[in-house]
């Protein structure tokens, strides 16, 4: 992958740090906050890392480390190579819409829990989106890969719903199958996949738009 330009790296450098303060702040109070309702540390890394957001936003952060990295390493030639990161914008901009459409009314996060779920719910995933758009160099892709973007969704799902069916821990409540049934969480989960089909189609369509008109 190109380089972004001295403006985008700049942004590149300033996007990482706000979301590794973010990931790093959330893990910190949730540890905190898990270890205090009796879980093992272990347990409350396990629980935190089971969060699609959480998930999400470190690889919006590997990305950017990764766009900013000298092409010396594999961690580099991955996390920047435009197919990752085109997926990576692909499912912040899940995380958002999800979040704000769906689960922002159903709680309301106290202290710093406030100031980590704004910047993981909505400034990292709006802010690597415009990002993504304006200083990401894009190459055209074919749709195999794009398609390809789909299995990490899925395989998240299956995560959370073999987890959920052993321990009675559901990380939304939209996956709660003790309180919904597997038919309306299969449900919930059809139309989520449905947002990820079609925001897909978009995340490649529009890359593609824009590696034509860049060249």
């Amino acid at each position: 992958m190109q380089k972004p330009g001295k403006t985008g790296t700049i942004c590149a450098i300033v996007l990482a740090l706000i979301v590794w303060f973010s990931i790093i702040l959330q893990f910190i109070i949730s540890t905190n906050a898990y270890l205090q309702e009796g879980r093992t540390f272990g347990g409350a890394i396990v629980q935190i890392i089971s969060f699609f957001t959480i998930l999400s936003n470190i690889l919006v952060g590997c990305c950017l480390l990764a766009i900013v990295l000298k092409p010396a390493s594999a961690f580099q030639k991955f996390f920047a190579a435009n197919s990752v990161v085109t997926a990576t914008a692909l499912y912040i901009t899940i995380v958002g819409l999800v979040y704000n459409t769906v689960l922002r009314s159903l709680w309301v996060p106290p202290g710093l829990f406030a100031l980590t779920n704004e910047l993981t719910h909505l400034f990292n995933p709006i802010a690597f989106i415009v990002f993504w758009l304006i200083f990401v160099p894009k190459e055209k892709l074919n749709l195999s890969q794009a398609l390809s973007w789909l299995w990490f969704p899925l395989l998240y799902l299956v995560y959370a719903l073999i987890r959920g069916a052993l321990y009675r821990l559901y990380p939304y409540p939209f996956l709660n199958v003790d309180k919904l049934g597997y038919q309306s969480v299969l449900i919930n989960s059809f139309f989520v996949m449905i947002a990820f089909l079609i925001f897909d189609a978009i995340f490649f369509l529009l890359n593609n738009w824009l590696a034509g008109k860049r060249k």
